[in-house]
């Protein structure tokens, strides 16, 4: 049984990058298809799937590398708000990461959104990860 569930996601991916797979298989949660799809849009994923067969719900995910360099999108993927210590940024001192090149991941009572949404909306919540 795994306590947390985001930072198992996460590390999926990270060791993914790592090992320079083309696709990862992670299981499915709400969240998880909500910090999938902001990854696609962002273009830090080439793609992605949601699998429902059966009991197993999975997302499959298509990792995104530049062609020539071989290099990944996907630089760091950093938890920051943990099962054990929550961290919750308000309106006013949502975190940038690198200076705007790289975005932040916050659960807010606006739904999974990214900082700079977070800012426009004027809403504050839990940072879950930074992504660069």
């Amino acid at each position: 049984m795994v306590t947390d569930q985001i930072a198992d996601y996460l590390t999926r991916i990270r060791n993914a990058v790592a090992a320079k797979h083309k696709v990862v298989e992670v299981p499915s949660s709400n969240m998880k298809k909500e910090i999938t799809k902001i990854l696609y849009n962002k273009g830090y994923i080439l793609s992605y799937k949601f699998v429902d067969e059966g009991v197993s719900k999975t997302i499959k995910i298509a990792l995104k590398y530049h062609p020539e360099t071989k290099a990944s999108a996907i630089q760091s993927l950093e938890r920051i708000s943990k099962p054990g210590l929550r961290k919750y940024a308000n309106s006013k001192s949502i975190p940038r990461v690198i200076n705007g090149l790289g975005i932040a991941i916050l659960s807010t009572s606006s739904g999974i959104i990214t900082d700079k949404e977070a800012r426009q909306l004027n809403v504050g919540g839990e940072v879950i990860c930074y992504v660069s």
